[in-house]
């Protein structure tokens, strides 16, 4: 059957993630390999003290990115993309969008990136004996309850970025279990009945009533009914009318949950690293950690598991502003260079720099970093007087930057709590130049690293398997289902730690942490 008659017969799949700075969408067939896909660029905006994404942004950012996949479509295959076998959407995990009961968005979308929420996250954290980020959509609704903040009374539901979407295109308000993970602690498929009674409790005492059991949206797992494209949902993802309603729509997840499953890493002792604007490692968990971490999320895998999850705000943000830097200098010398190549050579060269980068040591943080106890971002890098100061070292400093906070967590991970793992797998944008921070990140780690031939689909492309699962799942669990439908035979390149390298990420790391109460004291005036 040619791709043609898949795409008119409804035997592709689609995956839409809304992330950081980018929309993507990846159509994939029933091979679960990508046919085509659509992208929109975008940027969150600092307003009022809170980073955020307009609902005008949101809405158009989608209809572009769906738009630029039929187009996709249409050169490649000369049909209309008028059906499919399943949607699914995905978006950045965690932030605050509080509707009224008429659906009407109460304040403006708060996301992931804010760092406000510190008294909230502290107390819950107390409260629940249980790890409680200020990424996480119970800790912004709690510190708008500390604040008494205006808008509480009017709160119906509160839901993530891609339950948002999800509720658009369907009328229902559910949430994969992944992305509901980082709303609230999740135990058996469900939001953790003991802390929602604390919550209860805490919460009415300070004024805020409504049964937080109806204000979370309801949690599914992968492979469950998520509802169908609904004739209003197929017209606001495609205005222009083309897309036909009753398409099963799978659970909408996080970036967490799609890249799991974009690595096949949802097996106890597998884990994954995605490195985009954040950065994060996911490794399913064997058994409960003894420990409370401010450092480590404890999340879900899209079918429920336990999963300890290091996220961090900042990491190729910085190193994205220097490749930019040195594109405008070929242009200014005459001779142009493409981005594409200027990225290819500057990794590229820092294999020829010194392992520790020669004393060079930067800092990505454009927002605040949690778990180095960053409050306010400040992108700045220092070397020693004799160090080494070249092209090679400084870009190896910036790619070591993009994971020293997440090295720093996962430390404890490894030593305090002596968990083991028997490999990660990379995805995202950083590993697209093949080897180069693919084995940073090994020597970061210390443990063997893959990247898949799918390593720059990311999480779209995850997204899709899920909405795939949800139809072709034929009750196989779906770590069975990855590994024997999807994963079979996948081209994937791993590499070992190089102990010269792991020693001189150690000694990176050492003056990194030196430095960190600088960087600490250049964000104290956020006027700065």
């Amino acid at each position: 059957m040619t791709i043609q008659e898949k795409i008119t017969q409804s035997r592709t799949f689609l995956g839409i993630e809304l992330g950081s700075t980018r929309i993507k969408a990846t159509l994939i067939d029933d091979t679960f390999a990508p046919v085509a896909s659509g992208s929109h660029g975008w940027e969150n905006r600092l307003e009022n003290g809170y980073w955020t994404y307009s609902l005008e942004d949101i809405h158009s950012g989608i209809q572009a990115c769906y738009a630029d996949l039929k187009r996709d479509i249409s050169e490649k295959y000369g049909v209309q993309l008028t059906t499919l076998g399943a949607v699914g959407i995905s978006a950045m995990m965690h932030g605050y969008m509080a509707f009224d009961k008429d659906g009407k968005l109460l304040v403006p979308f708060r996301t992931w990136r804010n760092t406000t929420t510190e008294q909230a996250a502290s107390e819950l954290t107390k409260l629940f004996g249980f790890n409680i980020p200020q990424r996480w959509s119970i800790s912004h609704l709690y510190q708008a309850i500390l604040n008494g903040e205006s808008h509480l009374p009017e709160v119906a539901h509160i839901t993530t970025l891609a339950g948002y979407i999800h509720y658009l295109l369907t009328g229902n308000r559910v949430l994969g279990v992944g992305d509901a993970s980082g709303m609230f602690p999740i135990t058996d498929c469900d939001y953790d009945k003991d802390m929602l009674a604390k919550f209860t409790e805490a919460a009415a005492k300070r004024g805020f009533t409504q049964d937080i059991r109806t204000v979370l949206p309801k949690v599914l797992s992968a492979g469950e009914d998520g509802g169908v494209l609904t004739e209003e949902g197929a017209k606001f993802l495609d205005p222009d009318g083309g897309l036909k309603a009753g398409i099963p729509v799978c659970p909408p997840e996080g970036d967490a949950g799609t890249g799991m499953a974009a690595t096949n890493a949802v097996l106890p002792r597998t884990g994954n690293v995605s490195a985009g604007t954040s950065i994060f490692s996911m490794l399913v968990l064997e058994k409960p950690l003894k420990g409370v971490y401010p450092e480590i999320d404890i999340v879900t895998t899209p079918d429920g598991a336990p999963v300890a999850m290091v996220h961090c705000n900042n990491c190729c943000s910085e190193l994205d502003a220097w490749v930019k830097l040195f594109e405008e200098f070929s242009k200014l010398s005459g001779h142009p260079v493409d981005r594409s190549d200027i990225y290819e050579m500057l990794y590229r060269n820092t294999l020829n720099a010194d392992k520790d980068c020669g004393g060079v040591i930067a800092y990505n943080y454009l927002s605040g970093e949690p778990v180095t106890g960053v409050e306010n971002g400040r992108p700045s890098y220092f070397r020693l007087p004799g160090g080494s100061m070249n092209i090679g070292n400084f870009f190896r400093a910036q790619i070591y930057s993009a994971f020293a906070a997440l090295s720093s967590g996962m430390a404890i991970l490894f030593e305090k709590e002596q968990v083991t793992a028997d490999q990660f797998t990379g995805h995202g944008g950083l590993f697209k130049v093949e080897g180069v921070a693919q084995q940073y990140l090994a020597d970061a780690l210390n443990t063997a690293v893959s990247v898949m031939k799918t390593a720059g689909e990311g999480g779209s492309w995850g997204m899709a398997l899920l909405a795939a699962y949800a139809v072709c799942g034929r009750n196989k669990a779906l770590a069975d289902w990855l590994e024997t439908e999807v994963f079979t035979g996948m081209e994937r390149r791993t590499v070992q730690p190089d102990a010269a390298g792991s020693k001189g990420f150690a000694d990176f790391m050492k003056l990194y942490g030196k430095g960190l109460d600088a960087e600490k004291k250049l964000g104290d005036d956020t006027n700065a």
